[in-house]
């Protein structure tokens, strides 16, 4: 899974790189996506495949923090990035006379340097909030990396506000992102659909549909890991949402993305 993960988003960020048809903002911000991508894969899964291969689950509390700070880094400015995607996806089905104007060269940099901005703010707060909790249960996480659920079933603390005020506040922010998504796509299905041309409606869906598969899989996956009930938590549940939400878009948005797009396939 690895492997392909780096070979597919790798191929990803040489096509647009390389290619000039593919230097457009679409393509700009699945670059971005592709890196993120990559970063947040690297930062569970080479470890993991360490800690087999030595037959060692053992993690410095240093290297615990770096962990989570980098995990929750890439995956909220990936979250961030899919959101300015759609709201890019919005402007160029439904109001393209004015795409070059709102989604200029400069504008594209500024929002895809907001999304990653967010990730630093938001894995600063999170690591901070949670390694400043006392841990008095043991050591060890029934995890394959330091997951913020996890770590948190450590904690001594009663402060409800420390250890879940911030957990909901990123799930207001995120269901919020969330549902900017889905209107941005009822403004777009209902411009689609009155496309005249069968092949300009298959263009539009081919660019939208893979985009909101990957949105859907991780606000699902995500907010089921950090808000579910305790008495449905077990390990090996814990373990499979962590997987879907941590392994497996970075492995599969490449496939997603390339599918049913025409222009990357042949700059591939």
């Amino acid at each position: 899974i690895y492997l392909a993960a780096l070979l597919g988003n790798g191929l990803i960020i040489t096509a647009v790189a390389c290619d000039h048809r593919l230097h457009t903002p679409m393509y700009f911000f699945l670059l971005s996506l592709a890196l993120l991508d990559l970063g947040s894969i690297s930062t569970t899964l080479p470890k993991a495949m360490s800690n087999s291969l030595w037959d060692t689950r053992a993690i410095s509390y240093l290297g615990c923090a770096a962990q989570l700070f980098l995990l929750v880094f890439f995956i909220s400015a990936e979250f961030y990035l899919l959101t300015v995607m759609a709201y890019d996806r919005f402007v160029a089905i439904c109001k393209p006379l004015h795409y070059r104007t709102l989604l200029g060269s400069r504008a594209c940099v500024h929002m895809a340097a907001a999304a990653w901005g967010s990730g630093v703010l938001h894995a600063v707060l999170h690591t901070a909030n949670t390694f400043s909790l006392p841990l008095c249960k043991g050591n060890a996480l029934d995890q394959f990396f330091c997951e913020i659920p996890q770590i948190l079933k450590l904690s001594c603390s009663d402060s409800y506000l420390r250890k879940d005020g911030l957990l909901g506040l990123n799930a207001c922010l995120t269901l919020g992102c969330f549902v900017f998504i889905v209107l941005s796509y009822v403004q777009i299905f209902r411009a689609v659909v009155r496309i005249p041309s069968e092949q300009g409606r298959y263009k539009a869906f081919s660019t939208c549909l893979p985009h909101l598969a990957v949105v859907s899989l991780y606000v699902s996956t995500g907010m089921f890991a950090h808000l579910k009930p305790p008495s449905i938590s077990s390990p090996f549940l814990d373990l499979v949402v962590s997987f879907l939400y941590s392994v497996v878009p970075p492995a599969v948005n490449p496939l997603i993305y390339s599918m049913r797009n025409q222009e990357l396939k042949e700059a591939l």
